[in-house]
């Protein structure tokens, strides 16, 4: 699959050390699908990266406060970012690329996706 125009901008962000990143407009309905993302505050004021196997059941947790102690302890419960791949040792590799990069890199990796800052849940799952 080509990527798309955001996934380039999101390389030039934080370049992923695999050849994966489908940006969140590709979501893959199967089985092996699994997502690197990022979650906020109400205020955008904190960062969370995480990667899962069902984004939408783990943006509930943290909606719930039933995700980390982190998120349920800063009230992290917008998602802002999500790329999806079939591999999960991508996943965990970009995951971990995302988290070592610096606020501003995860600022800029969101607004290419997600200028607005909305919650890309309800977009996607709601």
């Amino acid at each position: 699959m080509a990527p798309s125009h955001a996934s380039l901008a999101v390389r030039l962000a934080i370049a992923p050390t695999a050849d994966l990143p489908r940006d969140g407009a590709d979501i893959i309905m199967g089985d092996k699908a699994f997502y690197v993302y990022i979650i906020t505050n109400k205020y955008n004021t904190v960062l969370y990266t995480g990667v899962t196997n069902n984004l939408q059941r783990r943006v509930l947790e943290h909606k719930s406060g039933k995700g980390s102690r982190f998120t349920s302890r800063y009230g992290l419960t917008k998602l802002v970012f999500f790329e999806t791949t079939d591999d999960i040792h991508a996943a965990i590799a970009r995951e971990k690329q995302i988290k070592a990069g610096s606020r501003r890199k995860k600022i800029a990796l969101i607004e290419i996706m997600n200028p607005e800052w909305k919650d890309l849940f309800e977009e996607h799952f709601a």
